[in-house]
């Protein structure tokens, strides 16, 4: 079992929890991805880390309040352990200098582009970034976006903060006024379809990290399939990033939404549950 070692909420449904996991610590990348399990009957949910710490022995993961399994691991406090947790899973993020690095979060999004911001500028890039998210309360991270990007955009669809607009927006700003040599998009999957639409436009290399339904995170199960140029592929072995002008985004959004009645009905037991255990 993994320990919390330190909890901390950046909005009112956006929870960072620090971990005891030591060998995934030392070996965790950019890009990187841990799947979490519960109790002993509990659903495995994947989550990318967003930083880690080999000398003290820890992970940094993110977690937004949304189903059940999500509320029940933001819900935990320090001291208490997680069942299990396996990683680190999936391709890391080929950290390569190729000049100016566009980088574009969305949400909780903004989490597992932190440590792709940082080893890109480590690589020598000149990297801009622009978060985005529905209003200013679900911008996260952004002291620590800054302290590695050459400059940083805000926009959020209320006008709560920084610039009032899509990620699409800042995203284009960017584009116009200066040469990018590569794009990279992580947030809701619809987000990461209009920024592939926009940067194929002007014939940006362009990966996006895809946020799936997985179950065993070996390639075995199949649930996190995906249609990659015409072929398929799974995110938890052969991702989570691909080359977004080859992702059929429209297919992934479909299988996102699979499970959407189910998912709902889930959390509203769950609700009721707690409503009668307090």
């Amino acid at each position: 079992m993994s320990k919390i070692i330190e909890k901390e909420y950046l909005s009112e449904k956006v929870v960072r929890l620090v971990i005891s996991a030591p060998r995934i610590a030392i070996k965790r990348k950019a890009g990187h991805f841990v799947i979490i399990r519960i109790g002993e009957k509990g659903e495995r949910i994947p989550l990318t880390i967003s930083s880690s710490d080999p000398d003290k022995g820890t992970i940094t993961l993110i977690i937004q309040k949304v189903g059940v399994t999500s509320h029940k691991v933001a819900n935990l406090n320090v001291g208490d352990e997680i069942s299990d947790i396996s990683g680190p899973l999936g391709q890391a993020t080929d950290i390569v200098h190729v000049g100016t690095v566009l980088c574009a979060g969305g949400g909780v999004g903004i989490a597992p582009l932190l440590p792709i911001v940082e080893a890109m500028k480590k690589a020598g890039n000149k990297v801009i970034t622009v978060l985005a998210g529905r209003s200013k309360d679900l911008i996260i991270l952004e002291n620590e976006i800054q302290a590695s990007s050459d400059e940083v955009i805000i926009m959020t669809d209320d006008g709560s903060y920084g610039k009032k607009g899509l990620v699409t927006n800042g995203m284009e700003e960017i584009i116009l006024r200066e040469k990018v040599d590569l794009a990279i998009t992580i947030g809701p999957a619809i987000m990461m379809k209009y920024a592939s639409l926009l940067t194929k436009k002007y014939n940006i290399p362009t990966l996006a990290s895809l946020n799936s339904i997985m179950v065993d995170g070996t390639g075995m199960c199949g649930a996190c399939r995906v249609t990659i140029n015409g072929k398929t592929k799974f995110v938890c072995i052969d991702g989570p990033e691909f080359h977004a002008d080859e992702i059929d985004f429209d297919e992934l959004l479909m299988r996102l939404n699979a499970y959407s009645d189910e998912e709902y009905q889930a959390y509203q037991n769950y609700k009721q549950n707690e409503e009668i255990s307090k």
